[in-house]
Formats: C-alpha cells, sequence, structure tokens
C-alpha cells in the first residue's frame, strides 16, 4: 500500500479535486436552510495527506479550501481516519495547518473500518435536534477494494438532513469477487439487497460497459430501497491509465436535487472524454488524453445538447415558465448539468422554437440565463 503513495496519477489528482471542490459549494447549500452547530468532512481511509512526489490528497485539499474562507474555518470540523498513516497524515496535516489555524481541532483517527464498533455507531448515530440537523456531514469513502463498505450502515447516515457521500469504487476488484463465493459476505454488506440481481442480470449484458453500469446502478438502488426515498446518484468514470478500460468510479450519493445539481457541475468541469448520456456512460475522465489529445470523429457535446433541446422541446411545447424552473423540474431525472441546460435553450432560442423574455427591464448579454 506504500507503495501508492510514492506518486500521485492523474486519475486520483482530479478524485481528490472533485471532492474538494465540492465541498465548500455544498457548505453554502446546507447553511443557506439552516446554520448548524458544526459542519463535518469525514474521510474514513484518509490517507497520508501528502505523496513521496510532494503532490497533495484529499485532506491538504480540503483544509485548504476550508483555511480560505472564515465562515468555514470556524464551522466545519475534519475528522480523518486510516489504519496505516494516522500519524504520517497528523504531521503533514499541522506542518501546513498548524494548532489554532481552525476553531474546531480536527480529529485524526486510526481505527479499521469495517471492524471498529465505534466507527459503525458514529455514522449510525440520529444527529438531528428536532427537526434540524446539527451535525450535516459530507462523507467519504476511498478504500482500496470494498472492505468496510457496509450499504446498510451508509444509507442510515445518509437518512440525516443534509448528509452526502462520495464512494470510490473499485470495479477491477467487484467483479470477481462478484463470482467467488470466498466473497459472499463482503458482497451482501456491499449489495445487501441487489446481490442476487446483480449476479444473474450481469450474465445477459451483452459487454462490459453494461455489466459495469449494472453494478453502480444496483447499488445506487440499495439506498433508496433501505430509505425508501427518492435517492439522487451519480458516478464519475475514471479509465485505466495505460490502456481502454474502466478502473474506478467516484460515486456521488445524495436525498437533494440540489446536490445532485451542483456534482453534475464539477463533474462536467472535469470530465476531457466526450460522453454521450445513453444511460450507460457518464462524465469520464482518461489520463492518456492529457499527452495524447484525439481528434473526436463526432462531437458528443453537440449531440448531448441536440438530444436535450429535443427532450426540452417536446416536453414543454406550447407551455410558458421560467427558464430555472424548467431546469429545476427536468434536471432530475438525467445527467444533463447547468451548462448543457443554459446551451440548450439559447440554441432554442436561436432555431426560432423558444421565445425568451427578461423581466427585469435590463439588456442581457444571453438570451437565457440560469
Amino acid at each position: 500500500m506504500e507503495d501508492f503513495f510514492k506518486k500521485q496519477t492523474a486519475s486520483s489528482k482530479i478524485k481528490a479535486s472533485i471532492v474538494s471542490e465540492y465541498f465548500p459549494s455544498y457548505c453554502k447549500i446546507i447553511t443557506k436552510r439552516y446554520i448548524p452547530s458544526e459542519i463535518r468532512f469525514v474521510d474514513l481511509f484518509a490517507g497520508p495527506g501528502v505523496y513521496q512526489d510532494g503532490n497533495v490528497s484529499t485532506p491538504i485539499l480540503i483544509a485548504r479550501e476550508c483555511q480560505n474562507d472564515e465562515f468555514l474555518r470556524n464551522k466545519v470540523r475534519l475528522i480523518f481516519n486510516d489504519k496505516e498513516f494516522t500519524e504520517i497524515l497528523k504531521q503533514n496535516f499541522l506542518k501546513e495547518f498548524p494548532e489554532g489555524t481552525f476553531t474546531r481541532p480536527p480529529h485524526f483517527g486510526n481505527k479499521t473500518v469495517g471492524q471498529d464498533r465505534n466507527i459503525k455507531e458514529f455514522l449510525l448515530r440520529d444527529t438531528h435536534n428536532g427537526k434540524n440537523n446539527d451535525y450535516p456531514s459530507l462523507l467519504f469513502i476511498d478504500p482500496f477494494g470494498y472492505k468496510g463498505i457496509e450499504t446498510n450502515v451508509l444509507a442510515q447516515f445518509l437518512k440525516n438532513w443534509g448528509n452526502e457521500i462520495f464512494i470510490f469504487i473499485n470495479i477491477k476488484r467487484i467483479h470477481p469477487a462478484l463470482e467467488n463465493e470466498k466473497f459472499d459476505d463482503l458482497m451482501k454488506d456491499l449489495f445487501p439487497t441487489t446481490l442476487d440481481k446483480v449476479r444473474k442480470d450481469r450474465r445477459y449484458k451483452l459487454n462490459t460497459s453494461e455489466r459495469i453500469n449494472l453494478i453502480i446502478q444496483c447499488l445506487g438502488q440499495e439506498y433508496e430501497t433501505i430509505l425508501k426515498n427518492k435517492i439522487y446518484y451519480t458516478a464519475f468514470k475514471f479509465k485505466e491509465e495505460d490502456n481502454e478500460a474502466t478502473s474506478h468510479y467516484i460515486l456521488h450519493i445524495t436525498k437533494h436535487s440540489r446536490g445532485f445539481d451542483l456534482v453534475k457541475q464539477i463533474y462536467n468541469d472535469f470530465a476531457n472524454v466526450g460522453t454521450v448520456f445513453d444511460g450507460i456512460n457518464t462524465y469520464t475522465f482518461d489520463a492518456k488524453k492529457i499527452e495524447n489529445e484525439t481528434i473526436e470523429l463526432f462531437d458528443p457535446k453537440s449531440m448531448n445538447i441536440d438530444l436535450l433541446k429535443n427532450e426540452i422541446y417536446t416536453k414543454y411545447k406550447g407551455k410558458s415558465l421560467t427558464s430555472i424552473e424548467l431546469f429545476e423540474e427536468h434536471q432530475k431525472d438525467n445527467l444533463y448539468s447547468r451548462n448543457h441546460y443554459s446551451t440548450a435553450l439559447r440554441n432554442l432560442v436561436e432555431d426560432g422554437k423558444l421565445e425568451s423574455k427578461y423581466t427585469d427591464n435590463k439588456n442581457h448579454l444571453k438570451s437565457v440565463i440560469l
């Protein structure tokens, strides 16, 4: 495992950047409704914080975001755990953020996730005071496989208002484990209600992409089944560093459409592969494209815009509503981000299929804004 932290890969950098960029905006969304006692960022597999090549990972990036914002500096509590690297992480952290940097001192734990009762009790705790959650939390789980991912426990954590989850999923390890009886208990932890479905249905999928998508969809559906509530789950795909296969996903899970909106914006910023949202493909990053830029034979972005334009026109033809009302209603059921909607609506105006009118009596450069 120590070799993993010798040099940061491009994919690891993007993964950490997605989470660290999401968290400050998540805090702002949470506090629009209610100012809690504190907001928490919880990283159960935090690592050392700094790679041997000097690049930093999620704990340091998150702390920098909080340090640079007075409200977050005073309101956020950072909770880190790692069985192997706790002391190294603490040293690396305090080197950049001495004691007193944050109003609420960070916590550094060294428990084994999936085995330590204290972690399970912490995740299962009801943190509501009446109607409000005193400690809304963003939980980040980045294991070296799938050990420690207990979906029933995570679903109870998610039940608290404002709580959200990022899970980093190693597809390469889950695939063989699904076919090996030795890993039945671990797979039941991961898929407590859909394990039989995953095993059965994956045999009928035509290709690897469809089988992977089945795993992601079933994992997301677990939370809806357990909580009996609408759950928004959105995956970001990472391609292998040295071939075209998929290596990992980062899966975001939330109960609120505003978090779904936000994560799609951030995914869109970091994706570097043109992807048509066809029910199987999602936002994608390919490290190989950084040094070897390829010319696409067709433009997936334009195809997504055209598909979205048609969906909007078909559904809302003859209706009158604000752009934000349209966006809020329509975006809940697909992967398109705000940028996609802005472009699609402006194109509809240019095509003469949409009439746009501002009510603030001001001149605007764009025909539609969100």
